[in-house]
């Protein structure tokens, strides 16, 4: 083996390795998280999409102190959660939603996405020089079946426009916003938007060790209807990157494991205060690629880290070990959508981040009634 093929066999077998880890570690303290319940209205029928809008892999975006400590009136965050629905032969809905409360529920922070951590410098950094890829490339090929279609890396997806896709039911995916609509209209591509399931040369019938470099192979699997929220449509592209996350119904389920959904704890909550997603990064055709690294800071909406990453990982379920107080143990859970970069300026100061959208309360119900359609089902474990 190269000295790279002996670290990355390292990395990723501390990955496997990290449960036991983990179970020597005390469970965080921290009062459970409210969920409140969104209840939608019947949907109102849209005219077609014209499907006129370019896919836009290299997703940037800047922010200064005034969008990033923006507060949001309940008003305004209905009208964000509502969202519009795409079927596959181009027909659109909008549904709108209204927000329910518990009568003995006294706090009402739970309406807002604004509950959540205070924005917070863990250290100050040097002047980075090469935008998405920080210091030496920390990135790792996932090669060979043993790893391909080993849980969590078999949870990554393609998606048809260029982005990636992490499982999250048996028949949906979740992935970034703009990889299949640009704020004003869908990607040529969603037309006939489809996902990838990478396949091993040697589950597909070749024998991979006679044709060394061998490439994975991809089945493609038709969506049946994509789902955008309101707050991305047509919205300053600053506001917009808080709600860049799309939903994928696929025609069929798929037998593969997917990665259960979770309010984003606060970063403190998270074991190592690491996060870890794999996606199908554009500099390495053909190859799934993993990374991990702390969080560096974090919004009400926004986590911002400096994990290496190229067009074409948008999408990538961001997880973390978070704390199941329901199986009393460590489990890998979504807890952000991997949206692209952010050039943010604070106190005066120009700081450059990849970017990831947190799953908060309300879009935590958002997302899980899209998933299940109903409303009784959407509880954070």
């Amino acid at each position: 083996m190269t000295p790279r093929e002996i670290t990355i066999s390292t990395h990723l077998l501390l990955h496997h390795l990290l449960p036991f880890t983990l179970s020597l570690l005390q469970p965080p303290h921290h009062q459970p998280v409210h969920v409140p319940t969104l209840v939608p209205h019947a949907p109102t029928p849209l005219t077609r999409s014209r499907f006129s809008a370019e896919a836009q892999l290299d997703f940037t975006t800047r922010c200064n102190s005034s969008c990033f400590h923006r507060a949001e009136l309940e008003e305004q965050m209905t009208d964000k959660l509502a969202f519009e629905t795409l079927y596959a032969d181009g027909f659109r809905t909008l549904t709108t939603v209204e927000v329910e409360e518990d009568d003995d529920d006294g706090d009402d922070d739970a309406l807002h996405p604004t509950h959540a951590p205070a924005w917070r410098r863990r250290r100050r950094l040097k002047r980075r020089r090469k935008r998405q890829i920080y210091g030496a490339d920390g990135r790792f090929n996932i090669q060979g079946d043993d790893f391909l279609m080993d849980y969590p890396f078999s949870t990554a997806v393609r998606i048809s426009t260029g982005c990636t896709g992490v499982l999250v039911s048996q028949q949906h995916v979740l992935t970034a916003a703009h990889c299949v609509h640009d704020g004003k209209d869908y990607v040529h591509g969603a037309r006939k938007l489809r996902v990838g399931f990478l396949i091993p040369p040697s589950v597909n019938g070749t024998k991979a060790g006679l044709i060394p470099n061998k490439k994975p192979l991809v089945r493609w699997v038709r969506v049946k209807r994509t789902r955008v929220p309101k707050g991305w449509i047509q919205g300053p592209q600053e506001v917009s990157m808080d709600f860049d996350y799309a939903l994928l119904e696929l025609r069929w389920p798929h037998r593969r494991p997917f990665m259960r959904l979770s309010v984003a704890p606060s970063s403190d909550d998270l074991a190592g205060n690491r996060i870890h997603f794999s996606g199908f990064d554009s500099d390495r055709p053909g190859e799934l690629v993993y990374r991990f690294c702390p969080v560096e800071e974090e919004s009400s909406d926004l986590i911002y880290q400096h994990c290496d990453a190229r067009p074409g990982a948008s999408g990538s379920g961001v997880y973390g070990r978070v704390w199941d107080d329901g199986l009393e143990r460590w489990e890998r859970k979504v807890i952000g959508i991997f949206s692209g970069h952010q050039w943010l300026e604070i106190d005066g100061e120009n700081r450059d981040y990849n970017v990831a959208v947190r799953i908060t309360p309300l879009k935590f119900a958002q997302i899980c009634y899209w998933v299940h359609g109903n409303r009784l089902d959407c509880r954070q474990d």
